[in-house]
């Protein structure tokens, strides 16, 4: 006898099944935990196999497995063996382009106590982090979740890698002989361009815990050094730096005070004529709108901040006195808007 199952309409599916994201951003995260996807080797492998290289139950490992092959992070291959997807070979800490401290960081355990306030936020417009943790943001992550920074530090540090070498690619200096790259982290995008253009001398503003940790080829002793300054500081505070250019990264997406001060800052330490490139994602133009949405949400969340508009960032540029001349893809998360200070 042959049983037909009533038809679930396709929405309806669909919405059941992001009701239930949260579940797969778990099962991301238990993966990159357990680092199963650096135990997978080249070759299928076998459930009880991978159990015993991770050390965990077969039995709660395979359900793990079953879940995250449903989204094609891994793949379930015959006799129950699994193998490699283009998407689990992301969360191996040695791949070139790896994810792996993206996934762990998205997924840390202060995500999972604030997204469910989400609603106050949009509600207020404003951060819930002082009211759920008694602290600002990065003020609670440097005291008091120590382990979650260590995560945060290798998250943006991986992924400061693999967009400097992108932008150092895409930027033209002809002309520039100074540059300053404002709130630059550890100054990848910085060493990146020195090391191309070696009659080019550079600038590394950021906090001083910051500073400490700048990229090797930056501080003393360093093959950059020698062309390369690191001044500790606030750039919301001041920007105690003139040069050619000044590169503004992932910066500009924080509360909007501090957004505006930070670029009146720039604009008043520039000399007449300067070039300033802000580099950020778009929630307007991405082909992961899924992806730069949901972190326009984490950032109001953590910080009251929020991802820009094409239109939200000339606004912000504008209004600080830069003459936006072009918005150009760096590549397709990013976009640069070329900027002058005017004469």
């Amino acid at each position: 006898m042959t049983t037909t199952q009533p038809s679930t309409p396709q929405s309806a599916m669909r919405l059941r099944e992001l009701v239930f994201g949260a579940a797969c951003a778990a099962a991301i995260r238990a993966a990159a935990s357990l680092e199963v996807a650096d135990a997978l080797g080249e070759e299928p492998m076998t459930v009880a196999e991978l159990a015993s290289a991770v050390r965990v139950e077969p039995g709660p490992l395979k359900r793990l497995l079953r879940a995250l092959s449903s989204y094609g992070v891994f793949a379930e291959a015959d006799g129950g063996r699994y193998t490699h997807t283009d998407m689990s070979l992301q969360l191996r800490k040695d791949t070139p382009n790896s994810l792996h401290y993206i996934a762990l960081w998205c997924t840390e355990p202060w995500t999972w106590q604030a997204w469910p306030r989400l609603d106050e936020a949009v509600r207020s417009g404003q951060s819930v982090f002082p009211d759920l943790f008694g602290k600002e943001f990065f003020t609670y992550l440097h005291e008091d979740a120590g382990e979650s920074a260590k995560v945060f530090d290798k998250a943006m540090t991986r992924s400061s890698r693999q967009s400097a070498a992108d932008l150092a690619g895409f930027l033209v200096l002809d002309g520039v002989e100074s540059i300053a790259d404002i709130g630059g982290g550890q100054g990848h995008v910085l060493a990146d361009l020195l090391g191309k253009h070696p009659e080019v001398q550079g600038t590394l503003l950021d906090l001083p815990q910051v500073i400490e940790r700048a990229d090797a080829r930056l501080r003393e002793g360093g093959a950059l050094a020698s062309r390369a300054r690191l001044v500790p500081g606030d750039c919301r505070i001041e920007v105690p730096v003139q040069a050619d250019l000044y590169i503004i990264k992932n910066l500009l997406e924080w509360d909007d005070d501090s957004t505006r001060r930070t670029l009146r800052n720039v604009v008043a330490a520039a000399r007449p004529g300067a070039r300033v490139v802000a580099v950020e994602n778009l929630v307007d133009d991405s082909p992961s709108m899924r992806f730069t949405t949901a972190m326009d949400l984490l950032l109001l969340l953590n910080v009251g901040g929020a991802k820009h508009t094409r239109a939200s960032m000339f606004a912000r540029l504008t209004e600080a006195g830069l003459r936006v001349d072009e918005v150009r893809a760096v590549n397709p998360y990013l976009h640069a808007f070329e900027c002058r200070v005017p004469g």
